[in-house]
């Protein structure tokens, strides 16, 4: 009982770490490095680092590492490495990959070794002068310590109002232990010209909890 409602909490404060997934590989010999806060009224805090590498042209290496800690004191993280690989050539109607990884949760002292495999979709659009994109990630998440597997949507809206300026709107939808959590998350990321990194300013609303919103900060880098 105690696993599953770990792994249950582990999920819910999770659910929007994969926010810079798609279908996009990375172009071989080139990275991108994003690290990102978020903390609510109640305390509850989570940091996470992504980083993405392009080995091929069709094969990107990834690393997802989350850590957090709960308002009642409750230490969790997960750590994720996988491989992306392109599905099919792109068309007008986008493009599509799959990505397949392995690594370990834990809650406190206990830890759980997890299986990971990922679907996206992605296509950007143009609107007058300004760019902009679409991407929905599925993904479902074995946990074999905790014995339960946590199934993921995230959708992202994304569009540029100037070369400085994106704005950003996504949605997070979690399913394990029985439970669906969803979460709405507007934002704004500015491309100082004075600075090679970006900023992401945004909120997270949890659907059936709003009292339970955070604030969070991200730095981009492209390198």
């Amino acid at each position: 009982m105690r696993s599953a409602l770990c792994l249950t909490l582990l999920a819910y404060q999770f659910c929007a770490a994969a926010a810079h997934a798609g279908p996009w590989l990375r172009e071989e010999g080139t990275s991108f490095l994003s690290t990102s806060f978020s903390a609510t009224y109640f305390y509850d805090l989570t940091q996470s680092t992504y980083i993405e590498y392009g080995l091929r042209e069709n094969l990107t290496l990834g690393f997802d590492l989350n850590t957090g800690q709960s308002r009642f004191g409750l230490q969790n993280g997960s750590a994720t490495v996988f491989l992306r690989f392109p599905l099919g050539e792109p068309t007008e109607r986008g493009r599509w990959a799959y990505d397949l990884g392995a690594g370990a949760s834990w809650t406190d002292e206990l830890i759980s070794p997890h299986l990971r495999a990922g679907l996206s979709w992605g296509r950007g659009f143009t609107f007058g002068e300004r760019n902009g994109w679409l991407t929905i990630d599925a993904s479902a998440k074995w946990e074999f310590g905790f014995s339960q597997e946590v199934i993921k949507l995230d959708t992202t809206a994304g569009f540029d109002f100037t070369e400085l300026v994106t704005g950003m709107t996504q949605v997070f939808v979690t399913y394990t232990g029985g439970e669906t959590y969803a979460k709405f998350a507007p934002s704004i990321v500015l491309s100082p010209s004075f600075s090679k990194f970006r900023v992401q300013l945004g909120s997270e609303v949890p659907f059936d909890a709003p009292e339970n919103s955070a604030l969070t900060v991200s730095l981009w880098r492209e390198f």
